[in-house]
């Protein structure tokens, strides 16, 4: 081979015999990829690792329970060698020679007529690198590249037009680090991001100018709602040739109003996607040190929202159950409205020592915590001018946090 050189090629393997020799960790590395590009494979070994096993259980290869033998490699497009028995990979690397068929060894590249390259996907790419004999530098630029595609900042342009389109995207709870890699990859490609105020603003600030930014709070009503007229300011742009993106705090479908938009989008006849994002919920507690669940002080925590007041005839909450339960109660949205949910929840029989935290701005710079009681919650948080936004935690876990925490 002339300087270790290969011609980088994509081998199309779908219902075409492939040969996998010894079911060991290599193979068990390898068979996954060779399994999604539908490869009809044979596999021999006398003994196999367990998740190699389960493979052959699932029928996602055939395995034969024995050892290389001269003419397993009749009609095979491709083989992989990953025995250790030296003698056995020779005998069959020449009968791969002789029948034409591209062979890796994993115990020997030289010998091999194919070089397994450090592969990734991402978004229907597929990455491959070879550097020759050095595999750890492959897998390092290959994780570069992959990374890069993943949250943005290789941007490769999209020249085929998919047509209207509209991504939900949750931004997390406030720290841009906790959008998802997704959601980072769909902002780098927007033309139009709608923003809501909770949403992580410092992931603005890295869009490319030529991106419109707009602010949903700011969305002239007119005669529309305010969700009204951010369903239509989504549905005009998209329908205009523009990727779109809804920014929105924490999740999407978390309190966020995500479905409304996407049955308004669906009605107009715009796909749209759905992005998970990190709710607050669990998010900013964590980030506070406070577990919402731990074991032996809460088997379960509900999360509830604490923008209607409980005697308001439009909630649709049962706080006189919420009361009864012994678990964690997280409570977003509730800081105008606590002194009557924490007055509710102890009329129902919440012990009124139990322990609150109310976390602010919370994994953000400016985040701060303030801990008081069922009891003395209302008063607490007048006091210190806590404001939204805000994430209320009620129960034993609030005592738990310990070490320093943002």
């Amino acid at each position: 081979m002339s300087d270790n050189f290969a011609y980088p090629v994509g081998l199309r393997l779908s219902g075409r015999r492939v040969v996998v020799l010894g079911a060991g960790q290599v193979a068990q590395r390898r068979l996954p990829a060779l399994i999604a590009a539908g490869a009809d494979i044979v596999l021999i070994s006398p003994s196999a690792t367990a998740s190699v096993e389960a493979m052959a259980e699932a029928g996602e290869v055939r395995w034969e329970r024995r050892k290389y033998q001269d003419g397993d490699f009749d009609g095979a497009w491709y083989a992989l060698i990953t025995t250790d028995d030296p003698q056995a990979n020779a005998a069959a690397s020449a009968e791969a020679e002789a029948r034409r068929v591209w062979c890796v060894r994993s115990d020997d590249a030289e010998a091999s007529t194919a070089w397994t390259p450090a592969t990734g996907r991402s978004e229907g790419v597929t990455v491959a690198v070879l550097t020759g004999r050095d595999p750890r530098r492959s897998a390092a630029v290959r994780d570069a590249v992959v990374e890069g595609l993943r949250d943005g900042t290789l941007a490769a342009p999209r020249h085929r037009a998919r047509g209207p389109h509209v991504a939900l995207v949750g931004g997390g709870p406030g720290d841009p680090d906790l959008i998802t890699v997704r959601g980072r990859r769909l902002l780098a490609e927007a033309d139009v991001v709608v923003a809501d105020r909770l949403g992580p603003r410092d992931l603005l600030d890295e869009l490319p100018p030529h991106v419109e930014v707009i602010d949903a709070a700011k969305i002239p009503y007119g005669r529309f709602m305010a969700q009204e007229a951010i369903n239509n300011a989504l549905i005009e742009h998209a329908k205009a040739g523009k990727s779109v993106v809804r920014l929105k705090g924490g999740d999407p479908f978390v309190f966020g109003r995500g479905m409304e938009e996407a049955h308004a989008l669906a009605e107009a006849g715009i796909p749209c996607t759905v992005v998970p994002g990190v709710t607050s919920a669990i998010s900013v507690p964590a980030v506070a040190g406070i577990p919402v669940t731990h074991r032996g002080v809460a088997h379960e925590f509900t999360v509830v929202s604490g923008h209607v007041a409980p005697d308001d005839p439009s909630s649709l909450v049962d706080w006189a159950a919420l009361a009864k339960l012994r678990g964690t109660l997280v409570l977003l949205m509730a800081v105008e409205k606590i002194g009557s949910i924490s007055a509710t929840l102890i009329e129902h029989g919440r012990a009124a020592n139990t322990p609150v935290a109310v976390v602010q701005e919370g994994t953000t710079a400016t985040q701060r915590r303030v801990d008081a009681t069922l009891a003395t919650v209302a008063e607490r948080v007048a006091a210190e001018g806590v404001r939204p936004p805000a994430v209320v935690v009620i129960g034993e876990v609030t005592a738990l946090a310990s070490g320093n925490h943002r």
